[in-house]
C-alpha cells in the first residue's frame, strides 16, 4: 500500500505566524457565536415552557434536540469536513445554522412546538459541523506543544458568548410583552417574540458564512492523505478509534459536558433550597452569571498558564479542585455551599478545549474522524443531566451532585495518565 502524508502548510505571503494569527482572530467569532446560540437555550426553555404549557420533561426536549444533533451529525460531519477541508466545512456549518435560525420564523408563525424543535435540530446540526471543523483547525494552526493553549484562548470567546447571551435573550425574548401583538392568541403572541432574535442571528451567521468563504486562510494539508487502496495508515493505525488517548478523550468529553450541563441545569433549584440560599428563581438566575463568567475568565487565564505548565497536568489539577468544590457544596449549607458550586465554573474553564486537543494529538489523517467522535460524545449533555434528575428525585437535590464528582474523577485520571496512553 502506498500512503503519502503531506505535512506542508500552504500560507499567504505574510508568512506562517502572521497568517495563523489572522486565522485565529477570525475563528474567535465562530466560537463566540456558538457559545451565544447554545446558551440562548436557557432562555428558550422557560419561554416555550410558558408558551405551550409544557411540563419539565417536554421542555427538556429542547436540550435533547440540541445535544442529540451532536450524536447524530458528528460522525457524518467528520467525513464531510475531511472531504471539503476545514474552511469549506466551516462555511457549510454556518449556512446550515443560518437555515436553522430562519426556520424559527415559520415555527413562531404557526406557534407549533414541534416546528421549534425541528428548527433547533437544524441549527444544532450546523453548530456541530462548525465544532467538528473549527476545533481541529485551531489545533493545527501552530505547534503541537501550544495547541491546548490556542484552543483555550478561542474557547474563552465561546464562554464570552455564554456569558452575554442570557442578558440579550432576556431583553429580546423574556421582557417583551405579548400584549403588544394585537389580534393574536396568547401562544401565537408569545411565540412571535422569538422571531426577531433568531432573524438577527440568521443575518449574523449568513454574513459570517460569506466572510469565511472569501477569507484566504491557511490550508492544513498534514491531515490529508492519498492512498492507492483507500485505507489510510498513520503510526500503524487505520482508524482514530485505535488510539487509546482518543477513545479515553471521548469519554472525557462525555462526562465533562454532562457534568457542566448537569450543574448548570440545577443551579437555580440548588440556590432555591432553604438550607443553601433560599432564593427566588429570578434572583437565583442572576448568580448563574458567576458560573459562566468564571468559565470565561478561567479560559483566558488558562491559555496563558498552559504556556508554562503541561496541559494534562493543569487539566488534572482543575478537575481535582472542581470535584472538591462540589463535595463541599454537597456537605455544607448557606454561603459556603452557594459559592462553592458557583466557583466550579472557574475550574471547568479549560477542561473541554484541553481534553479536545489532547485527544486529537498525533492523529494525522485521522484527525477529522477523531474530531467527529469527540463531538459525538457531547451527547453527554443530554444523558447525564437526566440521570442526575433521577438521582435528585430519589436521593435529594444536594446529594445528587455526586454524579459530577464521579465525572471529574475520570477527568483527573485522563489528565494525569489517560491522555498519554
Amino acid at each position: 500500500m502506498a500512503t503519502a502524508i503531506h505535512s506542508t502548510l500552504e500560507t499567504t505571503e505574510t508568512g506562517n505566524s502572521g497568517n495563523y494569527r489572522f486565522a485565529l482572530v477570525s475563528l474567535t467569532s465562530l466560537f463566540f457565536m456558538w457559545g451565544f446560540i447554545t446558551c440562548l437555550n436557557d432562555i428558550l426553555i422557560p419561554h416555550l415552557k410558558a408558551v405551550f404549557s409544557l411540563n419539565y420533561t417536554e421542555a427538556m426536549l429542547i436540550q435533547f434536540c440540541f445535544f442529540g444533533a451532536y450524536f447524530l451529525v458528528s460522525l457524518p460531519a467528520g467525513k464531510l469536513v475531511k472531504k471539503l477541508g476545514y474552511q469549506k466545512g466551516i462555511v457549510t456549518g454556518l449556512i446550515i445554522a443560518c437555515i436553522g435560525c430562519l426556520l424559527f420564523y415559520p415555527a413562531a408563525a404557526f406557534a407549533t412546538y414541534g416546528l421549534f424543535l425541528g428548527a433547533l435540530f437544524v441549527l444544532a446540526s450546523g453548530i456541530t459541523i462548525l465544532q467538528v471543523a473549527a476545533n481541529p483547525y485551531v489545533n493545527a494552526l501552530g505547534s503541537v506543544e501550544t495547541a491546548s493553549s490556542r484552543l483555550n484562548l478561542t474557547q474563552a470567546f465561546n464562554a464570552l458568548g455564554t456569558t452575554v447571551a442570557p442578558f440579550f435573550g432576556a431583553v429580546l425574548i423574556l421582557s417583551v410583552a405579548s400584549g403588544a401583538l394585537d389580534g393574536l392568541d396568547h401562544a401565537q403572541a408569545e411565540a412571535e417574540v422569538v422571531k426577531l432574535p433568531y432573524l438577527i442571528l440568521a443575518a449574523m451567521l449568513g454574513l459570517l458564512a460569506l466572510i469565511f468563504a472569501k477569507l484566504n486562510l491557511p490550508k492544513i494539508t498534514e491531515h490529508n492523505d492519498t492512498s492507492d487502496t483507500g485505507v489510510v495508515t498513520h503510526n500503524g493505525k487505520t482508524s482514530a478509534l485505535q488510539s487509546i488517548h482518543l477513545v479515553l478523550g471521548a469519554i472525557g468529553i462525555f462526562v465533562y459536558v454532562g457534568a457542566e450541563v448537569s450543574i448548570g441545569s440545577f443551579l437555580v433549584s440548588f440556590l432555591g433550597e432553604e438550607q443553601i440560599a433560599g432564593l427566588q428563581e429570578a434572583d437565583a438566575a442572576k448568580y448563574i452569571t458567576y458560573y459562566w463568567g468564571g468559565a470565561m475568565v478561567g479560559r483566558f487565564v488558562g491559555s496563558v498558564i498552559m504556556q508554562k505548565i503541561p496541559a494534562g497536568t493543569l487539566l488534572a489539577f482543575n478537575a481535582c479542585v472542581a470535584a472538591t468544590l462540589v463535595l463541599i457544596a454537597m456537605n455544607s449549607s448557606g454561603a459556603v455551599a452557594m459559592w462553592s458550586i458557583l466557583a466550579v465554573g472557574l475550574f471547568n474553564s479549560i477542561m473541554f478545549p484541553t481534553i479536545f486537543s489532547l485527544a486529537l494529538r498525533d492523529l494525522g489523517p485521522h484527525t477529522s474522524q477523531g474530531s467527529g467522535i469527540l463531538c459525538l460524545a457531547i451527547v453527554g449533555g443530554a444523558i447525564l443531566p437526566l440521570l442526575q434528575g433521577v438521582l435528585a428525585d430519589n436521593m435529594g437535590l444536594q446529594l445528587a451532585f455526586i454524579l459530577p464528582v464521579v465525572c471529574y474523577a475520570f477527568i483527573v485520571f485522563y489528565g494525569a495518565k489517560g491522555s498519554r496512553m
